[in-house]
């Protein structure tokens, strides 16, 4: 079974800014960190509570390829997606 994936405002932000980043860096980069995220989120759809616990009822899925994690908080009907957060330039965010 699975949950249907809210995406907060703030954490939809964080996926563009990283996208237009990535595709700054090297055209086209930006669509492979946005389909890593489409690929994690639902992987966390399917499997909300695989991904380590972070802080209190908070889950963090982290990215293979990208230096992000996506911080969620799996409610009763549906996944919530708080934060899209890069580990190095805000590691504890």
């Amino acid at each position: 079974m699975s949950l249907p994936v809210h995406i907060h405002e703030a954490a939809e932000t964080e996926i563009e800014e990283g996208a237009d980043f990535y595709d700054v860096e090297s055209p086209g980069l930006g669509d492979e960190f946005t389909a890593e995220i489409e690929h994690a989120i639902e992987h966390i759809s399917r499997h909300p509570h695989a991904a380590p616990v972070a802080r209190g009822a908070l889950r963090a899925k982290t990215l293979m390829r990208f230096p992000y994690s996506l911080v969620y908080f799996v409610g009763e009907s549906e996944i919530t997606l708080l934060a899209v957060a890069h580990q190095k330039r805000r590691p504890f965010y």
